[in-house]
């Protein structure tokens, strides 16, 4: 046994890991279709103006705005109708003094035409006749070429975080493929003798293996790609080639092995193979932790128990995994309501604990850090500083949402 002598705080270990994340350079043309949630790579210049015509934003009559001044429901003014234009369709003759043509939302404003006549202020008289009940303007009803996105206007600048509404325009101005930067591949390496794929039988002392799961789940959540390797087994060797296999990677993440057992191999590894920037956190849960560098590539080693791991991995892992895919601070969305019933904490130690929300008030979720529904069962989660040691029931406490 190699206890953990002396922990640092959290904030202390996030700005080790925020300091080793270097924000990707990789890129990637990739399709729009697949492009909500990626980084923009390039400063992105739309060649052609949206709409690239003025048109029509009414169904209606397009008229020369002057022939239509004075009218009224009792003093109509009388047009001749000349064509009819659809949408995807063109005028074949301008609009003379006098006419009007037939037009649909977003067809092509003819020649001659200033402005758009709604049909709800027409009547009609005849084959070809038009009453126009109410006057309009030049440019009324109108949408201008060039009114929403100009040719040789910048879209998005390296950095932008596109989203549906971004990819609506990059497709309004023809756009199909997009520069991106790639999401940082992160290897994850779950380690233990004891450690099974779900679907496969178990044997005596054998548990399924839920962590790759868990971070595998958060790392596509917030811009990374999970690698996942092979479950390696509890011997220096094995391990050491089972990391050197992962060196493809942008950063590491082990699950298991980072506590103080006599198998509990990931600092020896780190140690062999890099530098161990710390070991051990002052959280609860997930105070066995580790963290260093090869190289420059970050190696995070996470407990194995799922409550430990995965908090870790929300408090630790997202923050520098965001910086490294260039996407901005996560920021979960907060409540703050009553806590039901008294929680004591542990003084000394950053407490993660979590919530479940009923009726109005923040319910203690929190099990032991080896059961996954203390995460499952939970809506969130509140933070104890660690100079406190006890939080009453009835205090108000601010819920972070998962």
């Amino acid at each position: 046994m190699r206890p953990i002598t002396e922990t640092i705080p959290l904030d202390e270990a996030l700005a080790l890991l925020l300091d080793s994340a270097a924000p990707i350079e990789r890129r990637e043309a990739i399709s729009i279709r697949d492009a909500n949630g990626r980084v923009v790579a390039e400063h992105t210049i739309s060649r052609v103006d949206v709409p690239p015509f003025d048109r029509a934003a009414m169904d209606g009559y397009a008229v020369v705005a002057e022939d239509t001044f004075g009218a009224g429901a009792y003093d109509p003014r009388t047009l001749r109708c000349v064509e009819k234009v659809y949408t995807g369709s063109v005028p074949t003759r301008r609009v003379e003094r006098g006419e009007c043509i037939e037009i649909a939302t977003g067809a092509p404003l003819p020649e001659g035409a200033d402005a758009v006549v709604m049909v709800e202020e027409t009547e009609k008289e005849g084959a070809d006749r038009i009453r126009v009940l109410t006057p309009v303007y030049p440019r009324q009803h109108v949408g201008r070429r060039a009114a929403d996105i100009a040719a040789g206007q910048r879209l998005f600048a390296p950095g932008d975080v596109l989203n549906p509404s971004r990819i609506g325009a990059l497709a309004a101005t023809g756009i199909a493929e997009v520069q991106v930067y790639g999401r940082p591949r992160v290897a994850i390496l779950s380690t233990g003798n004891e450690i099974v794929d779900p679907g496969q039988p178990l044997a005596p002392g054998q548990i399924y293996d839920i962590n790759q799961f868990t971070l595998s789940s958060v790392i596509n959540a917030h811009g990374g790609l999970p690698v996942v390797y092979p479950t390696a087994p509890d011997n220096l060797d094995e391990l050491t080639a089972a990391l050197e296999a992962t060196a493809a990677e942008d950063l590491l993440v082990f699950s298991g092995g980072s506590s103080v057992g006599e198998r509990d191999l990931i600092l020896d590894v780190l140690q062999r193979a890099g530098e161990v920037l710390f070991h051990g956190i002052a959280v609860k849960p997930g105070k066995p932790t580790v963290f260093g560098r090869i190289g420059s590539r970050p190696v995070l080693g996470m407990p194995g128990y799922p409550t430990s791991c995965l908090s870790n991995a929300y408090m630790l892992l997202v923050p520098m995994l965001r910086r490294i895919a260039r996407l901005p601070e996560h920021k979960p969305h907060t409540l703050r309501m009553p806590l039901a019933r008294r929680v004591v904490s542990t003084t000394g130690r950053h407490q993660f604990y979590t919530v479940r929300i009923e009726n109005g008030t923040a319910v203690p979720a929190f099990k032991a850090s080896g059961d996954i529904t203390s995460m499952s069962q939970a809506d969130g989660f509140i933070e104890i500083p660690p100079q406190t040691d006890i939080v009453e029931a009835g205090e108000m406490v601010d819920v972070k949402l998962f």
